[in-house]
Order: C-alpha cells, then sequence, then structure tokens
C-alpha cells in the first residue's frame, strides 16, 4: 500500500505532512542518500585537484557533469541505490556502486576505483547528516523562527501601553503592560538564537579511526590532515573535527541540539501564559464558521492551538534530548548507535515547525479583551500597596511596610476609597498624600 496521510505512522508523514513538507529535501530518506552522492562525488573532485598522480589526466571539464549527478538526483536514482543496497546490505556502499555505474556512463571508468578512496562509511555520513541538518536550519528552520518571532515582537509593540495585572505565584502582583510581558518572549528568544548561531556545523573525515591510515599509507608525502580540512571546510562549508575515532564526536551536535531545545522551551512557555490568559478572559478568540471547539459544548472555543505547539514542542525536545545525550558516547572507537539514532534527527525537527506554526496561528487568532484587563486592575488596589510604602521609605516614615501590611493582609476589599482613606490618616504632607493618591493600579507599571 502507498504511503498516505491516512495510514503513516508517524503524525509527521500523516495528519501535519504539509506543515513540514519543505523537511522531505534533508530528512527523508532520499535526502540522506543524496546528500552521500554529493560528498562522494565532491571527494573524487577534491582528490582530481590535489592531484592524485593517477587523476591529473581527469579532464576538468567533466567536473560539472559529475556535480550534475547529485544535483539532478531523482526519486529513481535513490531507488536505485535502494535496489543495490538490497544486495550489498550496506548503505554506503551502495551509493559507491551506484556513482561507479555512473562513471561508466561518463566514460571514466579507468577512475572508478577512487571513488570512496581511503574512506570509511562514516566519512560520507558524518559529513553528509551535519550538512543536511545545516541546509535544514538555513532553509527551513530559520525562516520559520523569524517569522514567529517577527510575530512575537508586533504583538508586544501593538501591546506595550495595555496595563496589566501581574501574577506572581498566581496571586496579584504589582503591575505590568502586556506588551512588555511579550517583549520578554522576545528577547529570550533572541539570545538563545545568538547561542545558537555560534555552534559550528562539525563533520569528522579522516578514515577507518579518524587517522587517514589508508590514504597515507597509500601516498605518505600528502598532508592528508591539511586536505581533509580543506575539503570540509571550504568544499562542504562544515568545521573540520580532528583528531576524532571512527566517528564525529558529536559534541557541537549535542550544543545545537541543546539550543534549540532551549528555544523550544521559550515557546512552550509562552505557550502557556498566552493560554492562561486566555483562560482569564484576557483574550477572545476569532472564530471561524463550521469550526466545533466542543463534540458536547457548543459555547466552546478552545486555545488548542497553543496545546498543540506545547504538544509538539514537548516531542521534540524529548528527542533533542536523547540526541544530544547518547551520541557524544560511543563505545570505544566507535558502535553503531549513532546511526539508527541520526536516522531520527528530522523528527525533532519536524515537530518543533509544526509547534512554531501552531503557535503562530494562535497568536494570530487573539482578540484583546481591553476590558478584563481594566477590571481586574479596578479589583485590586492592594497592588499599590508596594508603591505607597516604598515612597513612605524614602520620607523616613516608621514601619511603612507593616503599616500596610496591616491594611492589605485583611479579608476586607481593598478599594480606591480604601486606600485613600488610608493615606488620609499617614502623618505626611499634604503633597506626599496627593503624590501617593495619583498612584493607581493601571498607572503603577515601572518602566
Amino acid at each position: 500500500m502507498a504511503l498516505s496521510p491516512l495510514n503513516a505512522i508517524s503524525p509527521i508523514d500523516g495528519r501535519y505532512r504539509s506543515k513540514v513538507e519543505k523537511l522531505k529535501d534533508y530528512f527523508s530518506e532520499e535526502a540522506l542518500i543524496k546528500y552521500r552522492v554529493l560528498v562522494e562525488i565532491e571527494y573524487f573532485i577534491a582528490l582530481c585537484e590535489l592531484p592524485l598522480p593517477q587523476l591529473e589526466t581527469v579532464e576538468h571539464t567533466l567536473f560539472d557533469a559529475l556535480r550534475d549527478i547529485y544535483k539532478n538526483f531523482t526519486a529513481d536514482d535513490a531507488s536505485a541505490i535502494k535496489d543495490i543496497e538490497k544486495v550489498t546490505n550496506h548503505d554506503v556502499k551502495a551509493v559507491e556502486y551506484f556513482i561507479k555505474e555512473k562513471f561508466d556512463t561518463l566514460e571514466l571508468s579507468a577512475y572508478k576505483e577512487f571513488i570512496h578512496f581511503g574512506l570509511t562509511s562514516q566519512d560520507i555520513n558524518n559529513t553528509a547528516i551535519p550538512l543536511s541538518i545545516k541546509d535544514a536550519m538555513n532553509a527551513v528552520y530559520v525562516p520559520e523562527y523569524f517569522e514567529l518571532l517577527e510575530k512575537i515582537e508586533g504583538l508586544a509593540k501593538e501591546w506595550e501601553a495595555i496595563p496589566m495585572l501581574a501574577r506572581t505565584h498566581g496571586q496579584p502582583a504589582s503591575p505590568t503592560r502586556l506588551g512588555k510581558e511579550v517583549s520578554v518572549f522576545a528577547v529570550r528568544l533572541k539570545e538563545q538564537f545568538n547561542l545558537l548561531n555560534d555552534v559550528p556545523s562539525a563533520a569528522k573525515f579522516g578514515g577507518a579511526t579518524g587517522n587517514f591510515n589508508a590514504h597515507k599509507v597509500a601516498y605518505p608525502a600528502i598532508d592528508w590532515k591539511a586536505f581533509g580540512t580543506k575539503f570540509v571546510q571550504e568544499k562542504l562549508g562544515l568545521q573540520h573535527s580532528f583528531p576524532t575515532t571512527q566517528i564525529e564526536h558529536y559534541d557541537h551536535a549535542a550544543a545545537l541540539f541543546d539550543a534549540l531545545k532551549r528555544i523550544n522551551t521559550i515557546i512552550i512557555d509562552l505557550d502557556r501564559d498566552i493560554w492562561a490568559y486566555v483562560s482569564m478572559d484576557y483574550f477572545k478568540q476569532k472564530i471561524k464558521a463550521g469550526e466545533v471547539g466542543s463534540s458536547a459544548m457548543p459555547h466552546k472555543v478552545n486555545p488548542i492551538d497553543f496545546e498543540n505547539s506545547e504538544g509538539n514542542l514537548g516531542i521534540a525536545n524529548a528527542i533533542f534530548e536523547h540526541l544530544s545525550a547518547k551520541l557524544p558516547i560511543s563505545r570505544l572507537q566507535r558502535d553503531l548507535t549513532d546511526s539508527t539514532v541520526l536516522r531520527n534527527v528530522g523528527v525533532p525537527f519536524g515537530h518543533t515547525i509544526i509547534g512554531f506554526k501552531s503557535t503562530m496561528k494562535g497568536l494570530g487568532k487573539l482578540l484583546l479583551n481591553e476590558s478584563k484587563f481594566a477590571q481586574d486592575l479596578e479589583n485590586n488596589w492592594a497592588v499599590v500597596a508596594e508603591a505607597i510604602q516604598t515612597i513612605l521609605r524614602r520620607e523616613s516614615y516608621p514601619n511603612p511596610y507593616e503599616a500596610l501590611k496591616g491594611l492589605t493582609r485583611t479579608n476586607a476589599a481593598i478599594t480606591q476609597s480604601s486606600i485613600s482613606n488610608f493615606i488620609d490618616t499617614l502623618e505626611v504632607s499634604d503633597d506626599i498624600k496627593s503624590e501617593l493618591k495619583a498612584i493607581t493600579p493601571s498607572n503603577y507599571t515601572g518602566i
């Protein structure tokens, strides 16, 4: 049966496929095969440019035709490689044999044994996968991130003058402004993105145990370390990890996943706060004709987009956490656990993009209910107690905190009138009393 949204096991390939379609170019099996082909082709070209003595006669005019093998890579090419793999039972070796067939077509048969020369499969995997991650970050993740960031910053600006009752420990606290509270998330996101940008995309390239053993024994006069660094950094645009074991040590990859996890955590925090504001009636939500909020309660308009985002980002973080904890650990010079784990690297990216889009959708449906903000502030005059006792401290008034504590920590309602009456009892000048009475929950919002 052909894969469809109805029979896919993963919701990424099923229910949410349309939201993450672009990721297939970087994290699908076909994409991985294509990136392997790219590395193998560019490596052969680099050997020609060195040049190795046996490759001096390769016409450089053929390089474009060689690059077309991966630039014009098709699903049929991927299927052909998978057919070869059924015989070899080795995915990278299947790529090598596929390219050898292409060399026959290009009349390069005499040079076929320099495909994958001196390499181990991990030289291909540990360059192909970081390259695919880097490309996916630039092509998919970063645009989605900036779209969400710009939305958050836009709302912070739009709501910058809206006074709001703050809540610490869930209890009424010194007032703030809605825009400021939203801007907190924008600043947090930008700071973590800056850290994310500092993480290099690192790759291993050095033979079976990382020492260029095969290269050196065949051509001892060549500086293979310099060649490997130049190839990885100038040809592929990655950072060359050296020395390594057979595999990349993945420390930088772990740092990347941890940084992505922190960004997701900030958005989860935003999701939960907006969810709470909706439950407090600070926001209404735009209603779409025909939509149902509850199968039983017709009145319901649920904040499902923020809940969907929180759930997907939570799954993403769980997998990012496993990747960052597992990948840097490998028995001796290598075991195979990194291979099967890395095949899932696109999964947390998929759930992350779904989460970003869900938060974006939720933010786009919010309708500000200003009257509720004003009502909550008016119902909580006790929050100006901090302001009053601070000014009294400034004036060296005896025990101001205790005086306000006695007024406010009662079950009696604290109103503008009771605050004003309290101020009238204070032994301070009329100017100070006027200053204190000018403070309201709506204007005591700081800077």
